[in-house]
């Protein structure tokens, strides 16, 4: 059975009504970047990032998955598949796929800030006060700018192993995860789905382009690798 490997963006959660973090002018939510999701805003200000991770947590209990999501599943009857995804949302899962990598972490899921292997599953709001069992402070399971990305090893084993990689609703322009594309063979077929592509084809023989949106684009593709 061939392995397909999926890397998803923020373009397939967008599409489930989950608001993309980073807006056009560069803020998340009206927040600079640097006020919410570094160590270092934790460290000075940690009820306002709780927070304003606390409202994102509280829009993803509200929204389902979409047929992109959905799609996907469908794939694991022919293939064995992985996702590798950036998004923190649990849509992948909710959907039904079962071997979903998170890059960035998990909205859903809280830590120590004393031990990042100390974590557990939660829908609540966290609060300055919240304790782990060990009596530290909760924190979200969120890769912070400035933090290791501590799945990105895995990730380059999955990848490595595609024998068909399909991007969808990701720029490709975020490191570390932008480099996984260059972990697959030469040879392997790329489909890439985004309604705004940043790579063209121009020649490349293992390249698709597709320019839709995820719901558009991957129900499609998915029939077409099923057939």
């Amino acid at each position: 059975m061939k392995n397909i490997v999926v890397l998803t963006g923020a373009g397939i959660s967008a599409e489930s009504g989950l608001k993309t973090f980073r807006d056009a002018d560069g803020l998340w939510e009206g927040h600079d970047v640097m006020e919410v999701a570094t160590p270092q805003a934790f460290d000075s200000n940690p009820e306002l990032v709780l927070e304003f991770y606390n409202q994102r947590r509280r829009q993803l209990l509200t929204v389902e998955p979409n047929e992109a999501h959905k799609a996907l599943v469908k794939l694991e009857v022919h293939y064995q598949v992985h996702i590798v995804t950036q998004n923190v949302d649990d849509l992948h899962e909710r959907a039904g796929s079962s071997k979903v990598l998170h890059l960035h972490g998990e909205l859903l899921k809280a830590r120590s800030v004393r031990n990042e292997l100390d974590i557990v599953t939660r829908k609540e709001d966290i609060l300055v006060g919240d304790l782990c069992k060990n009596g530290y402070q909760l924190r979200p399971h969120i890769v912070w700018f400035g933090e290791s990305v501590p799945m990105l090893d895995f990730a380059i084993e999955i990848t490595q192993k595609a024998d068909i990689l399909i991007i969808i609703g990701t720029s490709l322009q975020v490191y570390p995860a932008a480099s996984l594309i260059h972990f697959i063979s030469e040879d392997t077929p790329i489909y890439f789905i985004d309604p705004k592509p940043s790579i063209q084809e121009n020649g490349k023989e293992h390249l698709k382009v597709i320019p839709k949106t995820a719901v558009e684009g991957v129900p499609t593709l998915v029939d077409s690798l099923i057939d």
